[in-house]
């Protein structure tokens, strides 16, 4: 049998909680995801170490992300998107206003803004009516809002 599908979950390492943890609320309640409430010590108490949001899809099924702290010997190196691993994350919106809406909140936030919202129209790689804005996390992971028209990058 085929797998197929949205992805359900991924985890972030995170170097500093008290940094991150308000960056991703701010950043998962603008575009609808709500927090996970876990029983677990680490999620639990003013200073959490750990959190986690969810969204719910169309199909029913849910998409979650966790943040939790980074450890070993590079658990402070700030994320490097040239180097093996992900380049980015790119979040769906379903209007360019929305774009428009969650960079507010980024702003509003302190987030680190790498571009502005924009449309990219005739750029190389982009699709007729993208819109888009850029943001880097407390760690530099870089961080996208995009509103594509066909649905397709």
């Amino acid at each position: 049998m085929p797998i197929r599908g949205p992805l359900t979950h991924i985890d972030l390492s995170i170097s500093d909680p008290d940094r991150s943890i308000p960056f991703y609320e701010a950043l998962f309640v603008a575009l609808g995801y709500e927090r996970i409430r876990i029983a677990a010590p680490a999620f639990q108490g003013p200073r959490p170490r750990r959190a986690a949001w969810q969204v719910r899809l169309d199909s029913g099924a849910s998409f979650g992300i966790e943040v939790r702290p980074s450890s070993g010997p590079n658990r402070e190196r700030p994320n490097d998107r040239y180097a093996p691993g992900m380049h980015h994350m790119a979040f769906h919106a379903e209007e360019t206003q929305d774009v428009d809406r969650v960079h507010q909140v980024m702003l509003a936030a302190g987030a680190d803004v790498l571009d502005a919202p924009a449309d990219y129209t005739g750029q190389r790689g982009y699709t007729p009516g993208y819109y888009a804005a850029f943001y880097a996390d407390p760690d530099g992971i870089k961080i996208e809002v995009a509103h594509i028209p066909d649905g397709n990058p």
